[in-house]
């Protein structure tokens, strides 16, 4: 199994939207994927369930987020009762947070289809992220409760795998370099960065390496810090960088070789430099320098697509299924069935980004 975070310090780049759909891409190669809302913003989780059902659901759930193990008490089930509904990752964390158990099973997730699945976001997260700053110092000493907090979302990602068997988790994050992030991308097998062309892309990247460089060193001292058992909960390797891409940027056709104006074309090519100066080149040592300077899918999902994206959440399938839903509203039957061969083409652009991204991830032990 491999876990991919999609990351940048940045928002607005369309993390969300590109996680959506890569893992739709994914699921329909065949590959068996999980997608994890961990932004708490929960846009990912947005695309993929209803508001309606999402406030159900989060409803649902809102007395275990204030007290898990009284809410339990309360509703007379056990723990494996209550997850054997699909639930948001915050209140799968939430015994680990309160120090409830010290080990859990994973319950069902959401199903979106046969070969991919969600496993929803939650507004309340933040305060996960504020467990984890308290067990930080004490997981460098071994503290056990200590290292369950720190390795407790790497370890529904392999359960999801030992018991479902996905074989790709999607981790959607938020646009901070904070501990949260920290843990999420540290223990993922590799990451990659969606980008605006503009200033903000080289100057984002910068940041990422030097947050890189100290989280790097943070967890080799944690590891060497640790007995060989306690050890076997992080991940053999320090998260690998993936590479870039440049997502959703408006299309120059003829302009360079990547068909962007000018001006955005300058700011792209600073980015290979940037990621040679400032990202740890151990971060990115499995790839060939030709291969990390160039953008992941090459041009596959660079350029404007329009209008598309909002029809694919407005209805909650991937661009390319838009043409085919039987709900269209009426004012967007005509829209939508006039730029079919675009929505349908935007399939095999979206494989080519997944199959790139893959041959990144060739060789790379989870």
């Amino acid at each position: 199994m491999k876990i991919i975070s999609v990351f940048n310090n940045k928002g607005g780049v369309g993390k969300s939207t590109l996680s959506f759909h890569l893992a739709h891409a994914l699921s329909e190669m065949g590959k068996k994927t999980l997608m994890i809302d961990l932004d708490p913003q929960s846009n990912l989780t947005l695309q993929c369930i209803s508001p309606e059902d999402l406030e159900d659901l989060w409803t649902e759930e809102e007395p275990y987020i204030e007290d898990f193990q009284a809410a339990l008490d309360d509703s007379g089930a056990s723990f494996e009762e209550f997850v054997r509904k699909p639930r948001s990752i915050h209140c799968l964390l939430k015994p680990i947070e309160d120090g409830v158990f010290e080990s859990f099973t994973l319950g069902s997730v959401y199903e979106i289809n046969n070969n991919l699945g969600l496993i929803p976001g939650r507004l309340s997260l933040h305060s996960y992220e504020d467990r984890i700053s308290k067990s930080w110092s004490d997981a460098f000493l071994g503290d056990p409760q200590a290292i369950r907090v720190i390795t407790s979302i790497r370890n529904i990602c392999l359960e999801a795998s030992e018991k479902y068997g996905y074989e790709y988790v999607i981790m959607d994050t938020s646009p901070s370099l904070g501990i949260l992030n920290k843990v999420l991308i540290s223990m993922s097998t590799g990451f990659f960065v969606p980008c605006m062309p503009d200033m903000f892309s080289t100057f984002g990247i910068t940041n990422i390496g030097h947050a890189l460089k100290i989280w790097r060193n943070q967890f080799e001292t944690m590891y060497s810090l640790l007995s060989d058992k306690k050890r076997a909960a992080f991940p053999k390797a320090f998260v690998k960088f993936l590479g870039y891409t440049i997502y959703n940027a408006k299309k120059y056709a003829g302009q360079n070789d990547l068909d962007l104006a000018a001006a955005h074309f300058s700011y792209v090519r600073r980015i290979p430099e940037s990621i040679k100066n400032h990202i740890p080149v151990e971060c990115y040592d499995h790839l060939d320098e030709g291969v990390i300077a160039l953008p992941i899918g090459n041009k596959s999902v660079m350029h404007s697509h329009n209008t598309l994206p909002s029809m694919a959440q407005k209805y909650r399938v991937p661009i390319w299924e838009v043409p085919s839903q039987t709900n269209l509203l009426p004012e967007d039957r005509s829209t939508v069935s006039g730029n079919r061969e675009m929505y349908f083409a935007k399939k095999d652009l979206y494989r080519d980004f997944a199959e790139d991204l893959l041959n990144r991830l060739d060789g790379l032990e989870e």
